[in-house]
């Protein structure tokens, strides 16, 4: 049975029942005062790269979490490919929980600890855990917080591997009582609301459709109902969104996407309240596995150094995509929050940050095999899976009925191409689209 959080973890401030400020932008994050006010950075004291409050723009995702190595010199962190620490004198606080020393790499190792304060900062939370997988951060704070009997409301649209959780883990082996609601209905989540809701889970642009859901007015369903809200905030790393900022109470990342950057990792992480996050630490990671590796941890650092370029990037190429695809009458139907058409564009525009994310998703009508000779003709985007990549990658699926019933019609009646768009010419992607368009279909 795992340990009820107390009341004061699950409920939200009174100050942050207010929607947040006007969005700042790609060179100024917004900081949170003590007193809750959001404020944008500005030098008050002398820089230093060590200190998040005295830093402005996004020099954080450069220096924080790294510390040069005092045997060598070297100014990067070193990988630290040990399994144990050496152990103090006296080792018998070692299993406390607030014990900061590094005893075993399961636990907590040096390359981890530096990736969890840069995270921890760059999403304005106390504390970060890092794990092996993005689904291993989504599984410890689910773990963490839901117990038999427990009833949870989850966005019917979300990463297929969660909605497994949701439908056939929890449920069955937990006992855990489960709806999946359509969340940018926010009188469906008032609906599903019951006296044994504890979770709200969503994602903010929801994978694969790319719905958005509106963070703040979830928080204040979620608390009210005495339940914590959850988000999964991978298509929207900092500086595009904090949700934390905007009334949640944990927000999680698949760090093998645009915080890595580059395809060559897999982790996930967990932000948030200290207390929270080290709850999901010592009951989940500690008892059920699940940590980074020691390189893994230091390639994600690595990556995630050019996290917000990298991000505007990738945003600018795919607004530029999704306005091709949107005009181009071989394309039946686009999905991008950045395009007016979108039926939440409007809280895209409210809560996201120097541009609507780096995916874009369509359908194109035909035959499935039109379809499939559309995306095998593609010589510049490769067929893949996966997102927030240095090059672009495309994966077209028809999904059954049952996940696909929460889709617009035309996802439904035409499968669904997702486009996870990387740093290459925006001119080269539409080029190859327009190409493989005119190959399997005709001339635009």
């Amino acid at each position: 049975m795992v340990r009820r959080l107390p009341h004061s973890c699950l409920r939200r401030p009174c100050h942050l029942r207010r929607r947040p400020p006007p969005r700042s932008g790609w060179g100024l994050p917004r900081r949170r005062r003590p007193g809750g006010r959001v404020k944008t950075a500005t030098h008050t004291a002398r820089p230093d790269k060590h200190d998040f409050d005295t830093l402005t723009g996004n020099t954080w995702s450069v220096h924080g979490g790294n510390h040069a190595d005092e045997t060598t010199g070297a100014i990067r962190t070193p990988i630290v490919m040990a399994n144990s620490y050496r152990l103090p004198e006296d080792p018998s606080d070692i299993d406390d929980p607030g014990y900061r020393g590094l005893v075993y790499t399961r636990e907590h190792g040096a390359n981890q600890r530096g990736l969890e304060e840069k995270l921890a900062k760059l999403d304005h939370g106390e504390a970060a855990a890092v794990f092996g997988t993005g689904m291993a951060a989504l599984h410890a704070a689910f773990f963490t917080t839901l117990n038999p009997g427990d009833h949870a409301i989850v966005s019917n649209v979300v990463y297929m591997r969660v909605a497994g959780l949701f439908t056939d883990v929890f449920p069955k082996k937990l006992g855990i009582e489960v709806d999946f609601v359509d969340v940018t209905h926010l009188e469906q989540v008032h609906a599903a609301v019951r006296p044994t809701t504890k979770l709200v889970h969503t994602e903010v642009i929801a994978n694969p459709d790319l719905r958005v859901a509106d963070v703040s007015a979830l928080a204040g369903i979620a608390h009210d109902a005495g339940a914590m809200l959850t988000v999964d905030s991978t298509f929207t790393p900092p500086p595009m969104m904090r949700p934390l900022d905007h009334g949640a109470n944990l927000v999680m990342h698949s760090l093998t996407k645009y915080y890595n950057g580059h395809g060559d990792a897999m982790g996930g992480v967990i932000i948030g309240n200290r207390d929270l996050v080290e709850e999901t630490r010592t009951g989940a990671m500690w008892h059920a596995g699940g940590a980074i590796s020691p390189f893994n941890a230091w390639l994600i650092m690595r990556g995630s150094t050019t996290l917000p370029l990298r991000l505007q990037r990738q945003c600018e190429n795919a607004r530029a995509v999704a306005e091709f695809l949107d005009a181009d009458p071989r394309v039946v139907h686009v999905s991008y929050p950045g395009l007016p058409s979108h039926d939440q564009h409007d809280a895209a525009v409210a809560q996201l940050s120097g541009g609507f994310g780096g995916v874009v998703s369509f359908a194109i009508g035909g035959t499935h095999t039109d379809r499939l000779s559309f995306v095998n003709n593609l010589r510049v985007i490769t067929s893949a899976v996966s997102l927030g990549h240095d090059e672009t990658l495309v994966a077209y699926e028809e999904y059954p009925e049952g996940p696909a019933e929460a889709f617009a019609q035309p996802f439904r009646d035409h499968g669904l191409v997702r486009l996870a768009i990387g740093l290459e010419a925006a001119e080269d992607l539409i080029a190859d689209l327009d190409a493989s368009l005119t190959f399997a279909y005709r001339p635009r």
